[in-house]
């Protein structure tokens, strides 16, 4: 258990304990007999809390405060019975109102039992104060008001006031794990208007209870007042914490909420809450294309099936746009939280009907969990934040946050900063993997690669670095950095007889760089070194992500002799209209076609297809990923131009690879083939 729950824990259940001690002192004491002769009057009194505690009027907590509140009518009449009858018959009317308010609201047994001594400890608060202002300890004695009366029954008010809230605000605190001083304040403050009013109400319910018993009734209207008038303020709140297009709370209020239901779930323990962050795919096309009242309309559809998609007493909301939010106070594991994920997607990808209009979209989901992934819901949000954007890039639907996926966490923001340096410090290096030609048996190309040999962290995995590159704006000066060595690693094989093409794979941002095609010009002028013998890769997921900018980079690099290939080709959503017009000489078959070709009849189709298709449009193929003898011999039958993988050579240093080379090319002659490890 964490030291904060663990104070919470204690301070719960301190109230409760001293809460009772102080009933049973009170019920035992010389005041339990001040009821003798007001019998009628504190069982109407004690109707009238009871019912006042059924009946609150919950106010929103005001903006940057710890604490919420509720306007209940209870207290005029607790405290009235306090002066009228002693503090025995006010704290049982208290307590018996809370009981059977939090049995019928469903409460748990500690939010029961923590009401019921904070009642106690209020109402004692009170008593003690009269106690010690009033000689006789009695107030308002047959119902006539007195000046020395006045005295401590503002006193008593203010104690029972100051008491109660206190006890509220720390409670609140602990759960949040906010300041305390801070909590008591807010709270205070939140309920001093209303709770004032009521109380100061409580003298003239006393002479009216006394005096004439049929009156209280009327008593009732100006009570009632105050009750239209808070709700008339709720009505104003609630109007401000709901969005108005949907009905569903909003940001404000969901996170109100969640704090709510986080400061409940840790009293259970090992309890897990859940922050979903959903994110609607395609919406922005329907709101460019058909305007946004056709996007108003659809949103409206979306909320309610978001809604119907979880339990009743999650939290749903929209944060504007087209992304909404669900709080899930208990799950009891990541896969169930998962699973409630997958259920909102399934609700919200069937068709919808807006205006005659048959429209879909589904949705991108990030998840965040409390304790795990932090412990408050502004962490929670911009954790799931993360993860629905990582979500959205691999195309996976919903995902679970992930430290080494957060560009945010400590250890991605040390990596970034460590990579700035090695690529200023040129403290990366480049490995080179060749590939060699099918027909020839020659080595004419390699790919390269980049390491990064960390001085504390060893060798960090490509798979880590690029993609913190790629989002922190690095990929530039990482991409320029690769280039230019492999560009020099290149001129000087040639100068000394080797003649290889370097291959460099380009991010989306490189692509998209119209001033790439002059700065490659340069370095390859620099090195002396013809644009043939540099090859540039691209997916087909970056050249889809803007065919028009990508011809605008691609075209001059093709036209100056750069050989230009797509990479991992069969993996992504490309367009053979566009796939034609692109300035490309091959392509690179995806190594997951590649590694089940031999036992799979679909891969197989989906590699011969490709290879037939590549001679069709006059393109070369190359097959990545190759690593038994089997999968050669197969790609070789279907006419496969050029091999790549570990059957031939892992990513090597230049130096090794350079002492590699003739032993490759002599394992990789012309037929018969003698495989054995080079």
């Amino acid at each position: 258990m964490r030291r904060g729950d663990r104070a919470l824990h204690a301070y719960v259940g301190s109230v409760s304990l001293l809460g009772f001690a102080a009933l049973l002192v009170m019920m035992l004491g010389p005041s339990a007999s001040f009821v003798e002769g007001h019998l009628p009057q504190v069982l109407m009194l004690t109707a009238c809390t009871v019912l006042g505690e059924l009946r609150p009027v919950r106010l929103a907590r005001r903006e940057g405060a710890n604490s919420g509140g509720s306007v209940t009518t209870s207290t005029a009449f607790a405290f009235a019975i306090l002066v009228m009858a002693g503090p025995a018959a006010a704290a049982v009317s208290l307590g018996l109102a809370t009981l059977i308010a939090d049995l019928h609201g469903r409460k748990r047994w500690y939010k029961a039992t923590y009401n019921l001594g904070q009642y106690s400890l209020s109402v004692a608060g009170a008593a003690l104060v009269i106690a010690w202002l009033s000689p006789t300890a009695v107030l308002l004695d047959g119902g006539r008001v007195r000046t020395d009366d006045v005295v401590p029954l503002v006193a008593a008010c203010a104690a029972f006031f100051v008491v109660n809230s206190s006890l509220v605000g720390v409670v609140i605190s602990l759960a949040q794990r906010a300041s305390v001083l801070r909590g008591v304040r807010d709270e205070l403050l939140s309920q001093a208007a209303v709770d004032g009013l009521l109380l100061g109400l409580a003298p003239v319910v006393v002479v009216v209870a006394v005096h004439n018993l049929a009156l209280i009734p009327f008593l009732l209207l100006p009570v009632a007042a105050i009750y239209m008038s808070a709700r008339a303020s709720l009505e104003k709140e609630l109007q401000a914490l709901h969005d108005a297009l949907t009905g569903l709370p909003n940001r404000t209020l969901f996170r109100d909420r969640a704090i709510e239901g986080m400061a409940t779930a840790r009293l259970d323990a090992g309890a897990m809450s859940a922050v979903l962050l959903i994110d609607l795919d395609r919406f922005k096309e329907i709101n460019d294309t058909l305007g946004h009242h056709i996007g108003d309309l659809l949103l409206k559809e979306v909320g309610p099936r978001v809604r119907g998609s979880v339990r009743g007493d999650d939290i749903v909301a929209r944060f504007g746009g087209d992304e909404f939010a669900i709080f899930i106070r208990d799950v009891e594991s990541p896969e169930l939280a998962l699973q409630i994920a997958g259920q909102v997607r399934t609700a919200l990808a069937d068709p919808y009907v807006v205006e005659d209009l048959q429209l879909h979209v589904e949705g991108s989901i990030g998840i965040a969990l409390a304790p795990d992934h932090g412990t408050d819901i502004d962490t929670l949000l911009q954790r799931a934040d993360v993860a629905m954007y990582m979500a959205k890039e691999t195309h996976s639907g919903s995902r679970l946050y992930t430290p080494d996926t957060d560009p945010n966490s400590r250890r991605r923001l040390t990596l970034l900063s460590d990579l700035r340096s090695a690529i200023e410090n040129h403290h990366l290096i480049l490995h080179y993997q060749p590939k060699a030609d099918f027909r020839s048996g020659r080595i004419s190309d390699v790919e390269a690669l980049v390491r990064w040999v960390h001085p504390e962290l060893g060798l960090v995995p490509p798979n880590d670095f690029i993609p913190l590159a790629e989002r922190s704006g690095l990929i530039a000066p990482l991409t320029e950095y690769v280039l230019k060595e492999a560009i020099g690693r290149a001129a000087d094989w040639r100068a000394r007889g080797i003649d290889l093409r370097v291959a460099v794979n380009l991010s989306v941002r490189s692509l998209m760089d119209l001033d790439l095609p002059n700065r490659v010009a340069e370095m390859l002028l620099d090195a002396d070194l013809p644009a043939s013998f540099l090859a540039l890769e691209i997916t087909e997921s970056t050249v889809m992500a803007d065919p028009v900018r990508a011809m605008r980079v691609l075209q001059p690099l093709a036209d100056m002799g750069v050989r230009l290939s797509i990479d991992d080709f069969g993996t992504g959503y490309s367009s053979l209209a566009y796939l034609r017009q692109l300035p490309i000489s091959e392509l690179k078959i995806d190594r997951s076609f590649i590694s089940a070709m031999t036992t799979s009849e679909n891969d197989a189709v989906i590699v011969r297809s490709t290879v037939e298709m590549a001679k069709n449009l006059g393109l070369e193929t190359v097959a990545e990923g190759v690593e038994t003898p089997e999968e050669e011999a197969a790609l070789e039958r279907l006419g496969c131009d050029y091999l790549q993988g570990y059957l031939l050579s892992r990513p090597l240093p230049a130096d090794e690879l350079e002492v590699a080379l003739p032993e490759l090319e002599r394992i990789w002659a012309p037929h018969p083939r003698q495989w054995s490890a080079p």
